[in-house]
């Protein structure tokens, strides 16, 4: 008999490792499966980050290190705020962590107690609602849609809220979706977390460097709500780094000390190696970030252009990161013979096993008439997989 605790029940899988293993394990039975489903690049790490990395070793950074990171990781960290973001943030006030998704987890369990409500934008990052469930809060969703470019307006937010609420998540550019906010929309937000004395906003910032229209905005830049907001980020998306694992925030004295605390209790310091790679990444010494935006953007642009010749297909041209989130209701309550497509989940397991392709459907986003594509991915593989799709859906009927 199981004897598991209530909140580990609560929790769900993540759907994009879950869509992940299953696309490996038709691999490994040899089917030739094309995974769009994970948020990995498919670049290899830079040479100077390995080179770092080697020297660390040869180096004997091999014990264990300050729970918060390494000083001259969090002093490189705290110019890159200062220098990119226009951020000013101490050592103390950055703690590094086991990648972005542990320092979101970090901040919600910190500042989070049962019954406290969390805005979330939908569609969201699968990990967010979860991690609110896990620390006992109540995820309070608030729609965006695709004819919006899928971001929500001020006033929407404003409804939202209440003297529960502690927190709002924000995310640009955005995953799933990969839209980008403007300033003055940023800033519109912002007031309304202004007017709100209590509540504080994530600003989950990881595909900052991944952006082809506009331009990327902290939300910390704001100077009015400077002091009630988290910034997270991550060396994952920009430098190739995502086995690495190590992520950042900035925030508030006060939080980033409760979270060193958590840290410390949970999982120490983060892997001493890894930090000395992440302090050479974001130093900078060659062209691989902008070469990689630019495969991303030329990759946006075929992809996009062979959705839309899909019948039923609706999308936006994202903005950044690297992925397009299609509506996909036209095929919703069709049949392909053994069975309904009755939600997007249900379509995203129908192009996995019938054109074996992997996507992730919205529902776990949510967003459930969509799907998220990933297009990491080579040209080629892209033009096949759309292919393999555009085949599978005309045979639903």
């Amino acid at each position: 008999m199981e004897y598991l605790s209530d909140r580990i029940k609560l929790l769900s899988v993540s759907q994009t490792l879950a869509m992940a293993q299953k696309s490996r394990e038709l691999k490994e039975s040899g089917i030739d499966v094309i995974s769009l489903s994970l948020g990995e690049p498919d670049f290899n790490t830079p040479e100077y980050v390995k080179e770092a990395a080697k020297k660390a070793i040869d180096d004997n950074f091999s014990k264990y290190p300050p729970v918060p990171g390494y000083n001259d990781l969090r002093d490189v960290i705290a110019r890159k705020f200062r220098e990119e973001n226009g951020i000013n943030y101490s050592r103390e006030q950055i703690i590094v962590s086991a990648g972005a998704k542990h320092s979101l987890i970090n901040v919600i369990m910190s500042i989070i107690n049962p019954g406290d409500e969390v805005i979330l934008l939908a569609p969201y990052w699968v990990s967010y609602y979860d991690q609110i469930i896990f620390a006992g809060g109540k995820p309070v969703v608030v729609e965006a849609l695709l004819q919006n470019d899928f971001k929500v307006c001020p006033e929407q937010i404003e409804k939202a809220i209440t003297g529960r609420t502690r927190l709002i998540i924000f995310n640009s550019p955005s995953n799933p979706t990969g839209m980008v906010y403007t300033r003055d929309e940023m800033e519109q937000i912002a007031r309304v977390v202004e007017r709100h004395e209590g509540v504080f906003i994530i600003s989950d910032e990881i595909y900052e460097h991944i952006i082809y229209e506009g331009e990327h905005v902290s939300m910390a830049s704001f100077s009015f709500i400077y002091d009630r907001v988290i910034t997270v980020n991550g060396v994952s998306k920009a430098f190739a780094m995502t086995g690495w694992r190590i992520g950042y925030m900035g925030a508030p004295l006060w939080i980033s000390k409760a979270c060193n605390k958590l840290q410390g209790q949970f999982t120490s310091g983060v892997c001493s190696i890894a930090q000395k790679a992440a302090c050479a990444a974001l130093e900078g010494k060659d062209e691989s970030v902008r070469i990689m935006r630019d495969a991303f953007l030329r990759r946006r642009d075929l992809i996009c252009g062979l959705l839309k010749e899909i019948k039923g297909l609706k999308l936006r041209i994202p903005q950044g990161a690297f992925y397009v989130m299609p509506d996909i209701s036209y095929y919703l309550g069709l049949s392909h013979g053994t069975g309904t497509i009755a939600s997007a989940d249900d379509l995203a397991m129908y192009l996995l096993e019938k054109a074996h392709v992997a996507v992730v459907g919205g529902d776990t986003f949510g967003a459930p008439e969509c799907i998220r594509i990933s297009y990491a991915n080579s040209d080629e593989l892209l033009i096949e997989a759309v292919k393999r799709i555009g085949a599978a859906l005309e045979k639903l009927h």
